[in-house]
């Protein structure tokens, strides 16, 4: 099973007609991909310190089937869709009650950073794909 984040819908997550407004879901989509990393014994401090990189995200999206309200519980589960050589792709689906409210997806590259600040994509290494991998299947 995916890994999944829980987040108890704040007010402030809120729009004017009392449902989550969508660029908050891109925060739980976040929460959920940190969620992922802390599992598998990592986050992005150490991606840095141990090999050097970061995983910006070169493309996002979401489609949303359900409104989530003020104090649902929102799950999110999190799961790598793909892997490539430089890159992977993760995906989202979040639920409240059992009921599909959104899904998203990321695609992120793994980012070299160099001692000069220039930053190169690099093939991801076995490690940290099974890491991670092993994270998400639970």
């Amino acid at each position: 099973m995916p890994v999944a984040s829980e987040n108890l819908i704040a007010w402030g997550d809120c729009d004017s007609a009392g449902i989550v407004y969508y660029p908050k879901y891109f925060y739980f989509i976040d929460v959920a991909f940190q969620t992922l990393l802390r599992k598998a014994g990592l986050n992005h401090r150490i991606l840095l310190e141990q090999y050097g990189v970061r995983v910006p995200i070169v493309d996002a999206g979401a489609k949303f089937f359900a409104p989530a309200t003020f104090d649902d519980r929102l799950v999110v589960n999190a799961d790598v869709a793909h892997w490539g050589t430089k890159s992977f792709r993760m995906q989202y689906k979040g639920a409240r009650e059992g009921v599909p409210v959104f899904e998203g997806h990321e695609a992120r590259v793994w980012a070299a950073i160099a001692g000069d600040g220039s930053i190169t994509t690099a093939a991801i290494p076995q490690e940290f794909k099974a890491a991670l991998s092993a994270a998400a299947r639970g």
